[in-house]
């Protein structure tokens, strides 16, 4: 079972996204205590996609996070480099465009969206700034980015009790719902070598994105940025 660790390989996470793609749904649910649900609807405000718009959603998985903005008219992409979900999406949602794809090498034009979107799937990319930078690519100037991930309690004592649960309470839990336990000491590992609120906002500055800002949900366990990709200068319009 892959370590969350810089040398993590593509692969590896995603053979294990493919081995939990069935349950991962329930799962996150149950973990959370239904807070996942209150998140992805956070999320999908900040995106602020009208009809008509393009959104890509990556590490879209199952399509669960895409599904709000195709019901709202939205052109929605869920991208994941993880097949089994792929296939799960694909047939509770067979309307959905499900495409396989690398956050770090994404196969899609520069400027193909209005919007680009990620909830917890950022710290699972092998290069985080290169995610960053591709994202950028696809995004038209002026489009925005709205990353949705785990992040740093900001209460201290609150921070004590919910490292506790991630690394003790987490994987027994995934193991009653699961099946794969190993998957959440992976997941658990990843959000605690995970960057704070200020560091995220840092390499997405320095990926090129501009305006960027954070709003911390359910205490700062997540937290949302969004950002802009600068308008192009004059001349090259």
């Amino acid at each position: 079972m892959p370590r969350a660790s810089l040398d993590k390989q593509p692969h590896e996470v995603a053979a294990m996204f493919d081995h939990i793609a069935r349950r991962y749904d329930l799962t996150n649910d149950v973990i959370s205590l239904g807070q996942d649900r209150r998140w992805r609807t956070a999320t999908i405000r900040a995106v602020d996609a009208w009809p008509g718009d393009v959104v890509l959603d990556l590490a879209a998985g199952t399509g669960t996070s895409s599904e709000p903005f195709a019901d709202a008219g939205v052109r929605v992409v869920p991208c994941d480099f993880s097949v089994g979900m792929l296939q799960v999406g694909k047939e509770r949602r067979p309307d959905l465009p499900f495409t396989a794809g690398d956050a770090t090498r994404l196969p899609f034009a520069d400027a193909s969206f209005d919007a680009v979107t990620i909830s917890f799937g950022l710290r699972n990319v092998v290069d985080t700034a290169a995610a960053l930078r591709e994202m950028l690519r696809v995004t038209r100037p002026g489009g925005r980015l709205v990353v949705c991930e785990f992040s740093r309690p900001t209460w201290a004592p609150f921070r004590t009790v919910y490292t506790e649960y991630l690394m003790r309470a987490l994987p027994p839990v995934a193991r009653a719902v699961s099946k794969e336990p190993d998957a959440y000491v992976y997941l658990a590992e990843s959000i605690r070598e995970w960057p704070d609120q200020a560091g995220l906002g840092r390499l997405m500055r320095e990926a090129g994105w501009t305006d960027v800002a954070f709003r911390n949900l359910s205490g700062g366990i997540v937290a949302l940025h969004r950002a802009t990709r600068p308008e192009a200068p004059a001349e090259d319009r």
